[in-house]
């Protein structure tokens, strides 16, 4: 069964009267509305007719109408177009703090056009208030732009007194109208605005389809500069398809208005009803209860993280209204200027009722998600899972963030560990004075006990499938080392009350073969009941004290070596969200769970430097902690780097775990990136990965005997990924080709 759909702010379905009208512009009615023969002409008349049912929805003139590829390029023109052609008349325009980035993002970018920018306050319910407004025209204020209703919260704004004021101080006013047309009355002749912003994906209409009004005699500069077409304001041959559909949309809105008002009020309060009577005290609403959209439903939950909440809650498809990472929680700006408490903000979910929504969905929803945040609650209590042992669990449900991308973020941990004092026993041979993998302790002349600890969120779905990666990325510190595992202890964090007690089990037993499989035992370990699941090892290890592999011990003229391709954190992100087949995600489990012990094995027969593995802080972060603690500079070729292939794709359509993008920021300080390196080639150079390979420096003249036998022992993706190139501060240079 399909998810009840509760986000309907975010997009809306093209209903059945919509996808008829726009059929025959499929193939039927094709030509070019500029051509003067009989295909342009019908195209032309599809074209005109659909101005005219947007301009009756909207209450303009169809003439006051211009086509757009949406509610972005309409914000886009109305803010830079009306900025450059009345830049002489002033250069100061007013806005409110939470407006969509639509906005937000052009006003920030015309200040570094030289526009001055107020962005005004508003109340604990999301609404500008007048005053403020006032307060803030100065004389050089040329525009105000305004949404009129909140996407987020739902909340009503004053767009009609906004503007009156800003006529009798010659202002002229844009509005972005994206969320409320189809919810609420638009009558633009009533609001007395300028410009008004229309996005047809939120009414039923198709997306990639928007509108501007431009009031007559309003002059934009024009930004899409070609023909004549769109009255000589918007150049490119119309999208007749989506103009249809748009128009069709307009039309069902106008012609549905009050009866859309009424169901879709009645099923929202149902929802707020539905959670308030079982969740009394642990929640808040977002918004205001007379000025606002009659669908939408912000609401707050105390103490849980949204994306645990949405994780967790399968049944309904709705959106949070913040992301929580591991060392902070980015709260909308909408949230922010409301100042929501960051306790109740970090758990705002936004449910959007519409069209489909009926009373049985309601009724469901209000059970998942009861069911869901009571699950999360820390009274939550006795621990009961209401998932029968029976069914299959898909993991990655259960968190909010995969495997080490969930990893305190660079930058963090450096601050964390800043200060804190460093051990003075010299049998201490390896410890937190350096960014090893793990730390090293001298039993005697011949023995060092190498020990290290390492868990996290799962990264797959298969219970078993995590506790083998997991038990494979912590003894993969110690093979990092140059040492070799003797046993390993459990690390467990478990949601007993979300999850089978089946499922941990699966998950230790996954462990238990892969430490096998590395000819070791786990004797014992630690559980805490925990929100997330959570699963790792402690691994102890021994080495001899003349070969521990340190990260700072790499020297000029080393080649580097990796033996694993780049691209994990990304693949389980794209696993994650559904898009990523069945055979790329077996793939990139297997490389996860395949223990570095061969690696390692084969290294021991050459004179390496230094080595490190490569997880949560991508290729370049940990590269930095070995340039930095070396105090060398390096170089990587990014066209001799293993990718896996999938994870090109993913990152080209924006599928990056929030932890690559965090190494991104980490290492940009000491990178040099070539101008042929893409942007997808600098991501993966920082993705996340978990159980990743082993990155080895050693001097050139053994490098390829050391990567043959890496090939002939079955590394088959190993590869020269650059070298060591001189003393210095722990720069890195990336480059194409070697």
């Amino acid at each position: 069964m399909n998810p009840i759909y509760l986000d309907y702010n975010a997009t809306t379905p093209i209903i059945p009267e919509v996808a008829e009208a726009m059929r025959p512009y499929l193939d039927v009615y094709f030509g070019n509305p500029s051509s003067s023969h009989t295909y342009g002409i019908e195209t032309k008349k599809a074209v005109e007719k659909a101005r005219k049912q947007l301009g009756a929805l909207l209450n303009c003139s169809s003439s006051e109408l211009i086509f757009t590829s949406g509610g972005t390029e309409s914000n886009n023109y109305s803010l830079k177009g009306f900025a450059y052609a009345h830049r002489e008349k002033g250069n100061h325009i007013i806005t409110s703090t939470i407006e969509h980035p639509a906005v937000i993002e052009v006003c920030r970018f015309l200040e570094t056009e030289g526009f001055e920018v107020t962005y005004l306050p508003v109340d604990e319910t999301g609404r500008v208030q007048l005053e403020d407004v006032e307060k803030a025209i100065q004389s050089n204020t040329i525009l105000i732009s305004v949404m009129f209703a909140n996407n987020e919260v739902g909340t009503l704004q004053p767009i009609k007194e906004i503007a009156a004021l800003a006529h009798a101080h010659g202002i002229a006013v844009h509005t972005d109208c994206a969320q409320a047309i189809g919810k609420v009355p638009v009558d633009i002749e009533d609001l007395g605005v300028d410009m008004l912003s229309v996005a047809g994906h939120k009414f039923y209409g198709p997306k990639g389809i928007g509108a501007l009004f431009i009031r007559s005699g309003v002059e934009l500069q024009k930004l899409m500069h070609g023909a004549d077409h769109e009255q000589n304001l918007r150049a490119g041959t119309e999208n007749v398809l989506e103009i249809v559909g748009l128009g069709k949309a307009a039309e069902l809105a106008h012609r549905d208005l009050e009866k859309t008002m009424k169901h879709d009020g009645l099923l929202r309060e149902r929802l707020r009803k539905g959670i308030s009577d079982q969740l009394e005290g642990t929640f808040k609403i977002n918004g205001n209860d007379t000025y606002r959209l009659p669908n939408t439903l912000s609401i707050s939950f105390a103490g849980i993280e949204a994306n645990a909440i949405l994780s967790g809650l399968e049944e309904v498809a709705a959106s949070a209204g913040a992301a929580c990472h591991t060392d902070s929680i980015d709260v909308s700006a909408t949230l922010s200027a409301m100042n929501v408490p960051l306790e109740y903000a970090m758990g705002t979910i936004r449910f959007s009722t519409g069209r489909y929504t009926t009373e049985e969905d309601i009724d469901r929803a209000v059970e998942a998600i009861v069911r869901t945040v009571k699950s999360l609650q820390p009274q939550a209590a006795p621990p009961v899972c209401e998932i029968p042992e029976s069914e299959e669990v898909k993991l990655t449900r259960f968190t909010s963030g995969l495997g080490c991308a969930c990893k305190l973020r660079p930058q963090a941990l450096e601050k964390a560990l800043k200060g804190l004092s460093q051990s003075n026993d010299p049998r201490v041979l390896v410890g937190n004075d350096k960014a090893d993998d793990a730390a090293v302790y001298r039993i005697n002349e011949e023995l060092a006990m190498v020990q290290t600890c390492d868990f996290f969120t799962p990264i797959v779905d298969d219970p078993y499938r995590f506790g083998q990666i997991a038990a494979a990325n912590s003894l993969s510190d110690i093979y990092a080392m140059g040492a070799k595992p003797l046993y390993a202890l459990n690390v467990v964090g478990f949601p007993s009350n979300r999850l089978p007690l089946e499922v941990l089990n699966r998950i230790l037993k996954g462990a238990e073969d892969k430490a096998a499989e590395a000819g070791i035992s786990i004797i014992g370990g630690h559980t805490v009941d925990d929100a997330e699941p959570k699963f790792g090892l402690v691994v102890t290890g021994e080495v001899h004290p003349d070969r521990i592999l340190s990260n700072d011990k790499a020297c000029v003229g080393d080649v580097l070596i990796l033996t694993k391709p780049l691209g994990l954190g990304i693949i389980a992100t794209a696993g994650k969200r559904g898009l990523a087949d069945e055979k790329t995600l077996e793939y990139a489990a297997d490389l996860m769970a395949e223990l570095n012990a061969v690696a390692a094995e084969v290294m021991h027969n050459y004179p390496v430097s230094t080595c490190t593995d490569v997880t949560g802080f991508g290729l370049l972060g940990h590269l930095k902690e070995l340039t930095q603690g070396s105090g060398v500079e390096a170089e990587i070729w990014a066209s001799s780097v293993p990718v896996i292939e999938a994870a090109q794709e993913f990152v080209t359509g924006n599928v990056v775990p929030g932890g690559t993008l965090n190494n991104m920021e980490f290492v940009k300080s000491i990178v040099e990136y070539e101008p042929e390196i893409s942007k997808t080639d600098q991501t993966l150079l920082c993705d996340a990965q978990t159980s990743g390979g082993l990155l080895i420096a050693v001097p050139e003249e053994y490098a390829e005997s050391l990567l043959n036998e890496l090939h002939c022992k079955g590394i088959s993706r190993a590869a020269k990924v650059g070298k060591i190139t001189s003393l210095g501060s722990g720069n890195i240079k990336v480059v194409k080709h070697p």
